[in-house]
Formats: structure tokens, sequence, C-alpha cells
């Protein structure tokens, strides 16, 4: 996108038609946005893949105290079988893991909605800057063919983009 914005930019320099130098100014600020967009989307695609790793190792947690509980669920049903008294300690022990559990998997839960939120997020701006490049390309193509029909669609496209990026922005903070 660079080589393009260059082009258009030299283009622009050399041509003695005045709207070329707007569509310079137009693509310059569409590749201004294009890389905002860009980092919002990557920093949001982290951020999905961070929760999701939480979430893993929360669920990961999840499982073992599962099996403690299990472990010690079997030898207090194979004491209580046997007719000996089982541990108090033992009885406890098992209420604390069930709770921990509890905790553990809503904390679990909540990365892996994290997770979902930024994913949704990152589409969102990877959109913008889909659009954005667009816009760039069919500027580049009213340049080269010197028609102002051109730029106007390439407006457009960068306006989608920028309705994109307005939306992730807003989806993003609230």
């Amino acid at each position: 996108m660079e080589k393009v914005h260059e082009q258009i930019e030299q283009h622009a320099h050399m041509s003695q038609e005045k709207w070329i130098s707007a569509v310079a100014l137009t693509t310059a600020l569409l590749a201004a946005l294009a890389a905002l967009s860009s980092l919002l989307s990557g920093e949001h695609a982290n951020e999905g893949m961070v929760s999701e790793i939480r979430a893993a190792n929360q669920w990961s947690y999840y499982q073992a105290k599962g099996l403690k509980s299990g472990m010690l669920g079997s030898k207090t049903e194979l004491f209580e079988a046997l007719g000996h008294p089982v541990a108090r300690a033992d009885t406890e022990k098992l209420a604390e893991y069930s709770r921990q559990q509890k905790e553990i998997r809503e904390a679990a839960e909540n990365h892996e909605k994290a997770a979902e939120a930024h994913m949704r997020i990152h589409v969102i701006f990877a959109r913008s800057v889909t659009f954005f490049q667009i816009a760039i390309s069919v500027a580049a193509i009213s340049i080269l063919t010197k028609r102002r029909m051109f730029w106007a669609l390439s407006i457009l496209f960068g306006g989608i983009g920028i309705f994109s990026l307005l939306r992730g922005l807003l989806i993003g903070h609230f």
C-alpha cells in the first residue's frame, strides 16, 4: 500500500490537474486510518489470544481440582464401604474443591467471553483495513485513468472503512 501511495503522490506532483492533488491527500488520510485500524485489529487479536490462553489455563486448573476431588471422593467412598469413619478434614476438603471448581469455572468462562469479544472487535477493525486498502487502490486507478468517478468510489470505500473503524472503537470501549 505504501508503494501505491507513493505513486499517487508522484502523479499528483507531475499532473496539471488540481483534483489529483486532492486524491493524493485523500489517500494519505486513508493510509493513516488504515494504519490505525491495523494497529487496533492486531491489538484485539493479541488480547483475544491472551484471554483464550488464560481460559485454557483455568480449565486445566479446573480439571486438576476435579482429579483431586475424584481421588478424595473415592477414598471417602472406600472408607464408608469398609465401615471406617471418614475424616472430617476429607469431607471439608471435598466441599472446598467443589467451591474452588465453581470459582475456577467462572473465571474460565469470563476469559472465554473476553476472548470472543476481542476477536469480534478484531474482525471489525480488519474489515476497516480492507475497505481502506480498497479505497487507496481505487484512488490509484482514478489517477491512472484520470477519471474522477473512481475517486468518488474511493471516497465511498473510505467512508465504509471509517464507519467500521468508528464501530470498532465504540464497541471496544463499551
